[in-house]
């Protein structure tokens, strides 16, 4: 029996799935012309699913057009009423439909295929320690104590940041309070939680960065993977990993995504209907089935694809509380209390071409980090409990760094709540959002130098300090046009001890930013290159902070 369970729908983004190939749906009926567009907000995990917008029209006369984005943003869009869409399709709709906005919002929604959470080990580990055998029955809790041995070193989507981290990192807390739905905030076992974490080694909100971080740390730093069954299935057909993932699915049970398509717009209830059925059909299941590797809502399709999904895929749902409080208290408690403490540098272009809208755009930015957000986004983007921070400017030179450490909050004797920042982190802030309006700009770009130099100064502190999540935040708006070259900071970075590849750098591009400069930055470090040329500076440095 599917019990009820809160699943936070926050930044998810999966690989396109790379499963076998197979005919598209076969249409029933002419498109319709001059149509209005059915307008999907959809998140960017189902960008797999652009080729159907074709195939519905063709079917139902009805035409779609997609908009993909982030999860935050989207659920936090429906919620206030600003979507601008006439339907809205996500990973899952409990989190939106716990609140009376998103109830008043969702006039309809139909699930459309499935997929749960799995576990993906490097199969070599997996027959290692005997997880392979066809009679293995691991719990969460038997996944929490690999993870604390050292056995499970994983890479996982950020659980404050996506639905597939959060499901994970609740599942553990579920097995472990042994409650189901009667699980409360003050129930959560915390030990449970810190031996789940001790394994988490490859942090980020998307998934195709993941992969990428994955793929080339698999065997080294990492030998699992935590997402839904589908991603996993479709790394696993790509053959860009050293070995196949086997994948655990925990005994007790999962959570699973069943991809609601819901409907906004009651104006526009007719064409959802007709999309709703062609998608439920016969041919448009299996053509997901085989090219996205979900499973197909309908129990009776699942022999036709039982080559492609795992038999032992489907289980039971794990129950999880309906307790708003529970999973408030389980993100603060992440975010503040139980990750690895983040320490980054961030190094910040404030030559002459940063002076006036520019500028401003990077002090709003900096202050959003620093907790001038309240938003849903904001707070879980803030700066958090044990966190360093370094400013590193630089124009044509680079400055000393100047460091802000945020104070560790008190934590509970038993369970997890959400806390109000204290009065010394709440101080610490302003600092932030002091030094972010006393910047000053002027001088050339020694954009290379910088970035060099806030890698050394990362090193450093690791060696110092080990316990810390550490990366580099790179933003610039122009070429470089003193000091390094891109080709000697190449050479140079390849002469830094083999530590540096666990400092990954992250580049905004803003401005006239050479974006094939800054891609070959992050492909030897590691990193991503985030856009603000398009979105604005303060969204992109609220996304970077999902990757920390």
């Amino acid at each position: 029996m599917r019990a009820r369970h809160l699943l936070l729908l926050l930044g998810v983004a999966l690989l396109t799935a790379c499963g076998k190939e197979a005919s598209a749906p076969a249409p029933s009926s002419p498109a319709a012309g001059g149509a209005e567009p059915l307008r999907v907000l959809a998140t960017s995990d189902l960008k797999d699913l652009e080729p159907l917008a074709a195939q519905i029209e063709k079917a139902t006369g009805v035409p779609v057009k997609f908009r993909f984005g982030g999860t935050m943003e989207s659920t936090q869009a429906v919620l206030e009423g600003r979507a601008e869409a006439d339907a809205a399709w996500f990973a899952n709709a409990k989190y939106l439909l716990s609140d009376a906005a998103g109830q008043g919002r969702v006039k309809v929604q139909e699930k459309i295929m499935l997929s749960p959470i799995a576990v993906g080990v490097s199969e070599s580990d997996a027959a290692k320690f005997g997880w392979n055998r066809p009679d293995a029955k691991l719990s969460w809790a038997d996944i929490a104590r690999a993870a604390r041995d050292g056995k499970l070193q994983y890479a996982l989507a950020n659980p404050a940041t996506s639905n597939q981290g959060f499901m994970s990192l609740l599942g553990v807390v579920a097995a472990a309070g042994g409650k189901g739905e009667a699980l409360a905030a003050s129930d959560v076992d915390r030990g449970a939680i810190a031996d789940f974490l001790k394994g988490y080694k490859i942090v980020g909100d998307n998934s195709t960065y993941l992969a990428e971080q994955f793929t080339k740390q698999q065997g080294t730093r990492a030998n699992a993977f935590i997402n839904y069954e589908s991603w996993l299935l479709s790394l696993n057909a790509s053959g860009r990993l050293r070995e196949k993932l086997h994948l655990i699915y925990p005994h007790e049970g999962v959570s699973t995504a069943d991809y609601p398509l819901m409907l906004l717009n009651d104006a526009r209830r007719a064409d959802y209907l007709k999309v709703v059925e062609y998608l439920k059909g016969d041919s448009a299941q299996l053509w997901l089935a085989r090219q996205t590797l979900r499973r197909p809502i309908k129990p009776e399709l699942a022999g036709q694809v039982e080559d492609l999904l795992p038999a032992r895929g489907m289980q039971v749902e794990l129950p999880f509380s309906p307790d708003r409080q529970l999973a408030d208290g389980l993100i603060d408690a992440y975010l503040n209390e139980f990750r690895k403490p983040i320490a980054s540098t961030f190094v910040l272009d404030t030559s002459g071409s940063m002076q006036g809208q520019r500028r401003e755009q990077l002090v709003e930015a900096l202050h959003y980090i620093a907790g001038s957000d309240v938003s849903l986004t904001g707070r879980i983007a803030k700066l958090t409990n044990r966190e360093k921070l370094w400013f590193m400017t630089f124009s044509g030179r680079v400055r000393p760094p100047q460091l802000f450490e945020v104070p560790a909050g008190s934590r509970p004797a038993k369970g997890v709540l959400p806390q109000s920042d204290t009065e010394a982190k709440q101080a610490k802030l302003r600092e932030v959002r002091d030094a972010a309006d006393a910047l000053h700009m002027d001088g050339g770009t020694a954009l290379f130098d910088a970035v060099y130099e806030g890698l050394t100064h990362m090193l450093a502190e690791r060696k110092r300090q080990p316990g810390y999540q550490y990366s580099v935040v790179a933003f610039t708006d122009g070429k470089n046009t003193a000091g390094r070259s891109l080709e000697a900071f190449k050479r140079d970075y390849e002469q830094l001890p083999e530590d540096v590849r666990g400092i990954p750098v992250f580049m905004v591009m803003f401005g006239n930013a050479s974006e094939d400069e800054l891609k070959s930055v992050v492909e030897l470090t590691g990193g991503k290159v985030f856009d603000a040329r398009k979105t604005p500076l303060y969204q992109v440095f609220k996304d970077i902070r999902a990757y920390q």
